[in-house]
């Protein structure tokens, strides 16, 4: 009898494999363009001619190949990047598995052409549908260039599932910025269909940022570093306005690496959180660097999937370090800007004197002290309303001249209010806009977690323990993490057979479905080391305690209620939004309001 499991022919398993790693053009493009990076690249030229179905052209002016390796890099697991089971867990390059260059030359019509600097001539190798088909000396400048056509021209079954021209085409254009975004100091040059799309020198990051993402855009984007246990974080982050509706803006890099991991992306969301609105993802180019021993990279043939050897400690440092650059409200205080407003500056004829006139108008505009009324900021000596903590900072005396942001809200010069609903202020020659409910909001959200986290989780003891089922990991979670769990004051007593008696709840969760998130912590607890939930859980509730213990609608404050909230502003973390992530406060421009009447 004839055996049934046989060996495949070399090229199908080439094709198998190439449906690994080449995915559609766009894959071509991040292999091709990351060998250049490893070959120290200082130039990178990417070419497509139909969304990549009939060209692709990566050139770059890296150390190059020799003729031998040049028909060695054809053959699978060929690679110059390691050679020892160490080495996978020491990688510095982009590349190591020596699977791209054999699996793209076996889905097209392939050429690879190649000098090193101190060779007289270079070597081009010409092969299709991986078969080698000419090899031949050729004159070029030291480097690489690679040819891909008719991509997929021998299996017409992927190229079935190709998108339009436009929809591939778009795909290249965001590899490239990924890559771009990674090494601001190679210049890269990209066009499509023969025009020209990018040419971005070489530089840093902000710049970078600017030519990718527009000038506007770049003024929302802040310089983070930070460093946490080994784990440094670098990079830019956005401002919660500059949210979008996807994840598309989020640029993660491990070791200069761009992924896709859950655990950078909860970490990030979490650091995000209270600041906001659900539903919207931030802007932000994040570069995480930590030991290559402490990372796995070899998990994916796209190598976008990580695994961390300390999932909770990296959690850590990338939530912490997101949420004390939030916390410092760099967007409001002018400082670590990566495009700082710069100061009003005065303005030469015919507009200093306008400048000059409105200035002189807003500085003798005085607030009509208005008589003390029944609201939430108590004049100094007063008791505090609506239950806050009586320790709440009291009014200062008001600033005589117009304050900017960077020496805090109470600095303003008040203007008054409008509608009763909105305060308006003076920052040197703008017009800020805040909006009192939010702003109350914050502060006393912020003052209740305070008081919140500072002692341990109230816990509710249930009449009548209840039955828990759950799965053998769940178990075995719930055991290695029984201490976390007691403090947020779920008690539990083992039952037998993955059975379990829930005795006590967080006190917090009494009328919420207490069961399904005990569920949902075990799983965070087995996925990340860590739980966040029950604290989200708690800061929504919190967060509808604040709301309805803010001013609503129409509250007329007077002049001392107002500083107050501005001194509470200035000690309160986050205070350019709401806890549910609404914006705080709005600018107008000098500039602005001048274009409105017609005057510059």
């Amino acid at each position: 009898m004839a055996p049934r499991i046989r060996i495949l022919p070399e090229q199908l398993t080439n094709k198998i494999a190439a449906g690994e790693v080449v995915e559609r053009p766009a894959s071509v493009v991040k292999e091709l363009a990351e060998n250049s990076i490893d070959a120290q690249a200082t130039e990178i030229i990417v070419e497509i001619e139909n969304g990549g179905r009939r060209l692709i052209r990566v050139a770059d002016n890296g150390c190059g190949m020799s003729r031998d390796d040049l028909l060695i890099s054809l053959e699978r697991h060929a690679t110059s990047k390691i050679s020892t089971d160490a080495d996978l867990f020491t990688l510095s390059s982009l590349g190591f598995r020596g699977e791209a260059i054999p699996s793209i030359a076996s889905v097209s019509r392939f050429s690879l052409a190649s000098r090193e600097s101190g060779s007289i001539e270079g070597a081009e190798v010409y092969a299709e549908g991986g078969r080698i088909v000419d090899v031949k000396s050729c004159g070029m400048p030291a480097g690489t260039v690679v040819t891909v056509r008719n991509l997929f021209f021998n299996t017409p079954a992927r190229l079935k599932f190709m998108k339009s021209r436009e929809t591939e085409t778009g795909h290249v254009g965001e590899i490239i910025n990924r890559l771009a975004l990674s090494r601001p100091d190679i210049r890269f040059i990209y066009s499509v269909d023969g025009k020209p799309v990018y040419r971005l020198p070489a530089g840093d990051l902000p710049a970078r940022a600017r030519e990718l993402f527009g000038s506007e855009l770049a003024k929302e984007l802040y310089q983070l570093d930070a460093s946490m246990g080994g784990i440094a974080l670098q990079g830019l982050l956005g401002t919660p306005a500059a949210s979008r509706s996807t994840t598309g803006c989020m640029y993660t890099y491990i070791n200069g690496r761009y992924v896709r991991d859950k655990v950078v992306q909860h970490a990030i969301m979490q650091g995000y959180r209270n600041v906001l609105e659900r539903g919207r993802y931030p802007v932000l180019v994040l570069f995480i660097e930590l030991a290559p021993g402490d990372v796995d990279v070899n998990v994916h043939p796209t190598k976008h999937e990580v695994r961390f050897r300390e999932q909770a400690a990296v959690h850590a440092a990338i939530q912490s370090a997101v949420e004390e650059h939030l916390h410092a409200a760099a967007w409001l205080k002018g400082s670590g800007a990566l495009s700082v407003r710069a100061p009003a500056q005065p303005l030469q004829s015919p507009h200093a004197a306008r400048v000059a006139e409105v200035k002189e108008a807003l500085l003798r505009y005085a607030a009509v002290q208005q008589p003390a009324a029944a609201g939430p900021f108590p004049a100094a000596g007063s008791s505090p309303p609506l239950d806050l903590p009586a320790a709440l900072p009291q009014p200062v005396t008001p600033s005589v001249t117009a304050g900017t942001a960077e020496e805090g809200f109470s600095a303003l010069r008040i203007i008054g209010q409008f509608r009763s609903a909105y305060i308006l202020c003076q920052d040197e020659a703008d017009l800020l806009i805040i909006d009192q409910h939010a702003a109350h909001e914050r502060v006393v959200f912020e003052q209740l977690r305070a008081s919140f986290r500072a002692g341990r989780v109230d816990g509710q003891r249930l009449l009548f323990p209840e039955t828990v089922a759950l799965s053998p990991l769940e178990s075995e979670t719930l055991k290695v993490h029984a201490a976390t769990l007691q403090k947020m004051a779920f008690e539990l007593e083992e039952f037998g057979q993955n059975t379990w008696l829930l005795t006590a709840i967080p006190l917090q969760l009494a009328s919420q479905n207490y069961r399904q998130s005990l569920l949902d912590i075990l799983a965070e607890l087995s996925g990340l080391g860590a739980s966040s939930l029950f604290a989200e859980k708690c800061d929504e509730l919190l967060a509808k305690v604040a709301c309805h213990s803010s001013v609503r609608g129409e509250w007329h404050l007077s002049t001392t209620e107002i500083e107050g909230l501005l001194k509470r502003m200035d000690q309160t973390g986050f205070a350019a939004n709401c806890p549910h992530g609404r914006p705080v406060i709005a600018r107008i421009t000098l500039k602005e309001i001048e274009k409105m009447f017609r005057r510059s």
